[in-house]
């Protein structure tokens, strides 16, 4: 069930804290591990490049809580351990599908709620908009039932795991939908600073791939229902074979492209369920700015290219639809999220991020909470209005601080 072990996050530039990492096999267990713990914290598939899960006391790892629970016309309840991957599956086997999924099927449910991990989409929400109600074990071992509706639910939905253990979680599930995904080669960039919202508005999902380096944009991927009217893409040319985001990376382990159609499931992620997600050696940041601002937002990065440039893998530019939840970085606007897959050089990397934040400071830009970044407390507090109300509503659930971690607070503040 537990032990003493050293662990680190998928990327393997985080070495967790924690002296023990329990792997309770039942939400009951779970709960018994939290009432007896003064400091623990829960810890999902480990793809957060940040401290968020991070623990001085325990870890919960939810690996082997990752079950069914019910499924029926408007929604699925899951345990929090469960892969987007494994549930897609399971969908399709009812006839149902998730609006929006997870770029990397291999996340779990649980982990990319609480962080507020998101697919693409100018009319889809973030993951975490899909839920519907959810469990969370508090510090004294008990279970509080949130539902869409009740006063704090939107405060402990994406909460980084500051609040307690969520256990399960229910979301809203649509008819199953086949959708087909095409890639296209070289946007002009006069083309998106022009027409940027058009052109992620062009399908049910886009992702612009750049290393920012080069004349265009080099791969725009358009995931739609239908088969495109034109050849070409705002001017970009359609791709003849199967590509990666990451330039000379095996094509493989994507998901199918040149337009053959397939569930919702299998062409929404951009990585295969069986094959290894993005690069796999590599960190990451993301900030999403208001999408009325993304246009800004991109020409206040582009004269950083030469500094970016050569630590980068490829970068990816998507919209996300605007949701209530108190922590989402999508809270209260339409955005554009800005996605940088780095090279693993942590120290540039973390040298350049400074510099990033500073052009992107006027655009109000929001991180990814389970991503690097070094915007100071300060200034996420101006930039998230619902924070007072989340540190009142932490203060009230976790009181004596069982659930509290340097990531947090650093962060939050409070």
């Amino acid at each position: 069930m537990s032990g003493g072990t050293t662990l680190e996050n998928w990327a393997g530039n985080v070495t967790y804290s924690a002296a023990r990492v329990h792997r309770p096999a039942s939400v009951e267990e779970a709960a018994e591990l939290v009432a007896a713990a003064e400091r623990i914290r829960a810890l999902g598939t480990r793809h957060s490049f940040s401290g968020v899960a991070d623990s001085t006391g325990e870890l919960v790892s939810t690996e082997r809580l990752g079950r069914v629970l019910d499924v029926h016309a408007s929604g699925v309840t899951v345990e929090a351990g469960i892969t987007y991957g494994e549930l897609g599956r399971v969908l399709a086997g009812h006839g149902l599908a998730l609006r929006n999924f997870a770029s990397l099927p291999h996340v779990s449910v649980g982990g990319a709620v609480a962080t507020a991990t998101h697919g693409s989409g100018v009319r889809n929400q973030s993951l975490a908009a899909a839920v519907s109600a959810l469990d969370l074990v508090v510090a004294d071992g008990s279970i509080l039932h949130l539902g869409r509706g009740d006063a704090d639910f939107d405060g402990a939905v994406v909460a980084l795991g500051a609040l307690g253990l969520v256990a399960r979680l229910t979301l809203d599930v649509v008819p199953a939908f086949e959708l087909r995904q095409y890639v296209f080669c070289d946007l002009p960039w006069t083309t998106l600073d022009e027409r940027l919202s058009d052109v992620l508005a062009g399908g049910y999902s886009v992702s612009l791939f750049t290393t920012w380096a080069r004349p265009a944009v080099e791969q725009v991927w358009v995931k739609t229902a239908d088969e495109p009217a034109e050849t070409t893409y705002f001017g970009a040319r359609p791709a003849d074979v199967p590509l990666h985001p990451i330039e000379g990376a095996d094509p493989g382990q994507a998901t199918e492209q040149l337009g053959i159609p397939g569930p919702s499931d299998e062409r929404l992620p951009h990585f295969r369920r069986e094959a290894t997600p993005s690069a796999g050696d590599e960190l990451q940041s993301e900030y999403a700015v208001d999408r009325a601002q993304a246009a800004a937002a991109i020409r206040a990065l582009r004269p950083l290219a030469p500094q970016v440039a050569p630590l980068l893998l490829v970068s990816e530019i998507r919209a996300i639809a605007a949701d209530d939840l108190w922590l989402s970085p999508f809270q209260g606007r339409d955005s554009v999220a800005i996605h940088f897959t780095w090279k693993k050089r942590p120290a540039e990397v973390l040298a350049l991020l400074p510099r990033i934040e500073e052009a992107l400071a006027p655009c109000e830009a929001r991180p990814h909470w389970g991503k690097l970044f070094l915007t100071p407390s300060d200034r996420l507090a101006g930039l998230y209005p619902k924070l007072p109300a989340f540190r009142r509503l932490r203060a009230r659930l976790d009181p004596a601080g069982t659930f509290a971690n340097d990531f947090v607070s650093r962060a939050l503040g409070g």
